[in-house]
């Protein structure tokens, strides 16, 4: 059986063959919360562009909520090296197409996963337009996703566009906890779903079940 692989430890090998340098880093955000600890982190050693490109949102509204906390985030930063904000097309029709037939699977499967894909290779297409040295995903730092399966489509669509990926798994050295106590100091708005219908679906039957046995819906947003 293979040995499991340490994103974490790889990645700090990444960063410590930098040796100053300090490269360009496309950085697929989905949300600001998630976004501000790996802003944190990464903007150390890399000049970052923040790609917000989620057309799995759901409904509009939440969408441009949580646009303007991203940039919000930014503004307020204080980072070592520059970051930027570039907005992706918000194009639902093309992450319906892709969940055609997994509607009714529950979160963490087939669908999400299509969905990570989905954002991943438009990052890796906008990073290869812009001759990023690097493109990644904040979104392993959320204890909800996979991180294995991230960096597999990760690395797997690195190949495909010739654009190297930074594996990572961002809620290694308390990196959740960490995107929680910055989304307390900016006042960030922190969503209690991932963000499409279905997840918000999920999300309002396990709370009607929670307050229908009576107990307390008080638990810890989602990143």
């Amino acid at each position: 059986m293979a040995n499991k692989r340490n994103y974490q430890k790889e990645l700090d090998g990444v960063i410590e063959s930098l040796n100053g340098k300090v490269p360009t880093l496309l950085l697929h955000s989905c949300c600001a919360p998630c976004s501000s600890y790996v802003l944190e982190y990464l903007s150390q050693y890399f000049q970052i562009t923040v790609f917000y490109y989620n057309p799995n949102i759901y409904p509009p509204e939440e969408y441009d909520k949580r646009v303007l906390e991203q940039k919000e985030l930014i503004r307020k930063m204080e980072v070592l090296h520059p970051v930027s904000f570039l907005e992706g097309a918000y194009d639902t029709e093309r992450f319906y197409q892709m969940a055609r037939g997994m509607e009714d699977l529950p979160e963490g499967q087939e669908r999400c996963f299509g969905c990570y894909e989905l954002r991943l290779r438009e990052a890796a297409e906008v990073a290869r337009q812009r001759k990023a040295d690097y493109f990644t995903t904040t979104l392993s730092i959320s204890p909800m996703k996979n991180a294995e399966k991230l960096n597999e489509i990760g690395e797997r669509i690195a190949r495909e566009y010739g654009i190297r990926y930074l594996t990572s798994d961002f809620k290694k050295r308390n990196g959740y906890r960490r995107s929680v106590e910055l989304s307390g100091e900016y006042g960030l708005y922190r969503q209690d779903y991932c963000g499409c219908v279905f997840s918000k679906r999920e999300r309002e039957q396990k709370k009607g079940t929670i307050l229908q046995d009576g107990k307390d819906d008080n638990r810890g947003k989602r990143g």
